[in-house]
């Protein structure tokens, strides 16, 4: 499992990329049914002007139109911990399990501040794994706020 977790978080990392040439917080998704990518996401909230469009809601809202179904019943990888909404949206899809890479200490909502996707009263729950290449994932953030934080003529 660990193998398969870290190939695809190579693939949600190089989403997360994708969003940073964009111009948008990198952080990118992949929802894996089986042994096959069925929906990816990057965060799209500067290019489609949505505060939703998080990489997470992105790859679910995919998945959801490739299986033909609200139920995403499947693996979510993600390079960052995910928000409150974005757990809420993991829990109300029902995923059966989130890979996550690095924490999110301001706004994680599955470990760090909040434990959204393992809570007992709600009426689903979300297996976790987390710290899959943390580093790599936490790398790209910091490279794309050290950038933002000396100006255009750097990006």
């Amino acid at each position: 499992m660990a193998e398969l977790d870290d190939q695809w978080m190579g693939v949600a990392l190089d989403e997360a990329r994708a969003a940073a040439a964009r111009g948008d917080v990198p952080v990118g998704a992949v929802v894996v049914v089986g042994d096959r990518i069925v929906g990816r996401g990057r965060n799209r909230r500067e290019v489609d002007r949505d505060p939703t469009a998080h990489a997470e809601v992105v790859a679910l809202r995919d998945a959801a139109a490739a299986l033909g179904q609200w139920r995403v019943e499947g693996t979510l990888v993600v390079t960052q911990e995910p928000c409150p909404m974005c757990a809420g949206a993991l829990v109300n899809a029902r995923v059966t399990r989130l890979v996550f890479g690095c924490l999110n200490p301001r706004a994680g909502a599955v470990t760090s501040l909040f434990e959204l996707v393992s809570d007992p009263r709600l009426n689903h729950r979300v297996a976790v794994t987390g710290g899959v290449r943390a580093e790599e994932c936490a790398a790209v953030l910091q490279q794309f706020f050290a950038d933002l934080r000396r100006g255009p003529s750097y990006r």
